[in-house]
């Protein structure tokens, strides 16, 4: 256009606009997933899911969606699932929406304590009604240590812990079981030659964990009280793309109703998740006995604690055993 020049005969049709991007509308709403199916995740295996459908004996293939984010899931999970959800060979469908848990086991790795950013805390299973520690009579010895610190993780999570002995016939676990009279544990003896009536009724419409060392009876166990359990591990394997990893949880049905959790062989259960006071919680009568201590008082008793309310309870047996739980979890 040059300078001078008359414009009153252009209009507004006359201008040319410099093209751009294309308008496109952006959300943030994601998709509500309206006819996703409820399934609990029984099985983990090399970044995949098996997921068992709600009122249904299909198991199902599955990955998390993306929309999860960096959200894990682990056996226990209750989840909804969204595309094939038949089960057949060579599908998959997706987590796409995990519900609120209940309760979850957690253990601090304590492998990772040297890491920079410390120790770990992982959930074992989730929603968890029961946690059954398994511990041999002999060949291995059974170790108050550990059966002390799994009791802590299942009080601070309101699990309520169960604890079952094997290999009976080796060797008389009482002397062994005297040393938990305080807590009013149920205790049931597992032996090859005992009777596990009075175990499967505990275990009815139940999610119950198994947790125990390596080569105290766990599967021997697990194989009595669930005879689908060697179907599951052939699925896990499938989805695995063949090979099953030994180092998660699975969950097998029981006959009558519920499920039985079988986790590998524990070297160690770390605390460093729970605090004395969460075990003290754990016990209703204990614990308002100790709202009289003094300031900073730890309920541990003399000499760190000489004016401990606990010393007053007339079951002395109670208070040693819960003591006990509590100095296991600085342990």
């Amino acid at each position: 256009m040059k300078r001078g020049q008359d414009l009153s005969r252009y209009d507004e049709s006359d201008v040319r606009l410099r093209p751009g991007a294309p308008n496109r509308a952006r959300t943030k709403r994601r998709p509500e997933h309206t006819e996703a199916k409820p399934a609990m995740v029984v099985g983990i295996a090399r970044g995949r899911q098996l997921c068992a459908l709600e009122d249904s004996d299909i198991l199902v293939p599955t990955v998390r969606a993306r929309e999860l984010g960096r959200r894990g899931v682990v056996v226990g999970d209750r989840v909804h699932l969204d595309g094939d959800v038949s089960g057949a060979a060579d599908t998959l469908a997706r987590i796409v929406r995990v519900d609120k848990r209940s309760s979850a086991l957690r253990r601090t790795a304590e492998d990772d304590a040297g890491s920079p950013g410390g120790a770990v805390e992982r959930a074992v299973v989730a929603n968890a009604s029961q946690l059954l520690i398994v511990v041999a009579a002999a060949d291995p010895p059974p170790r108050m240590g550990l059966v002390r610190r799994a009791l802590v993780a299942a009080y601070a999570e309101g699990i309520v812990p169960r604890l079952a002995i094997t290999k009976t016939d080796l060797a008389d676990p009482a002397e062994f079981e005297a040393g938990f009279s305080g807590l009013e544990l149920d205790i049931q003896r597992c032996g090859t030659e005992d009777d596990l009536a009075d175990l499967e009724g505990l275990f009815e419409d139940q999610l119950t964990v198994l947790l125990g060392h390596s080569g105290v009876g766990k599967s021997t166990l697990v194989n009595r009280l669930a005879p689908s359990a060697n179907r599951v591990v052939g699925e896990l394997t499938r989805i695995g793309k063949g090979k099953h990893t030994s180092t998660d949880a699975r969950a097998f049905p029981l006959p009558r109703g519920g499920w039985i959790v079988d986790t590998p062989g524990v070297r160690s259960f770390g605390l460093g998740h729970v605090s004395p006071e969460q075990v003290l919680g754990a016990f209703c009568d204990l614990s308002e006995a100790a709202e009289d201590c003094p300031r900073g008082c730890g309920h541990l008793g003399p000499p760190a604690d000489p004016e401990c309310q606990l010393d007053e309870l007339a079951d002395q047996a109670r208070v040693a055993a819960v003591r006990e739980l509590m100095r296991s979890v600085g342990a």
